[in-house]
């Protein structure tokens, strides 16, 4: 593999190493290849994740990827439309609770005709959005399944997932 142009040697130069590389045997920092990790079932499954500023003006990257990956799944429009508006929606939950200045980590999990969707943001203290609101039930109606829980370190993920409809093909 060829070394990273411009990161330089990684052992001992000081400089922080990018994610998705390893260090070679002449000290270079070289990514690493990404490809389909197995899922337990052995079935190929592909990750995307995305780090952005918890700040609305961002929402709009985030809609762009969730269309873009539905389609890869070979969503129909109107489920394409429906991850989008609750992506939308589970970052309109958690944005509001949002440290100032953290990051809105997405990951987005594809696995046959499942898209898996984790939006995680660091807050204040830690707590969920409620379940028992409206906002939530249309969450729930648009994505199909939905949960949230808190990490120790104050870190709140809504965890969205959409099976795609079945199609059928009628005999004509």
């Amino acid at each position: 593999m060829a070394a990273v142009p411009g990161v330089g040697r990684s052992a001992g130069s000081g400089v922080r190493r990018l994610r998705g590389s390893r260090v070679d045997q002449e000290g270079w920092e070289v990514p690493v290849p990404f490809g389909p990790r197995g899922s337990p079932s052995g079935a190929a499954r592909d990750v995307v994740a995305l780090r952005l500023p918890a700040v609305g003006a961002y929402l709009s990257v985030l809609r762009t990827t969730t269309a873009g990956l539905a389609a890869r799944l070979d969503f129909a429009l109107d489920e394409m439309e429906d991850l989008r508006i609750a992506v939308d929606e589970a970052c309109a939950a958690l944005l509001p609770i949002a440290v100032p200045g953290a990051d809105l980590d997405v990951e987005f999990e594809l696995t046959g005709d499942v898209m898996c969707v984790s939006v995680t943001v660091l807050t204040l203290d830690g707590a969920q959005p409620a379940r028992d609101t409206f906002a939530w039930a249309v969450l729930s109606a648009l994505a199909g399944s939905v949960d949230s829980h808190a990490g120790r370190d104050n870190r709140v993920t809504i965890v969205l997932q959409k099976q795609r409809a079945c199609v059928r093909h009628e005999a004509k």
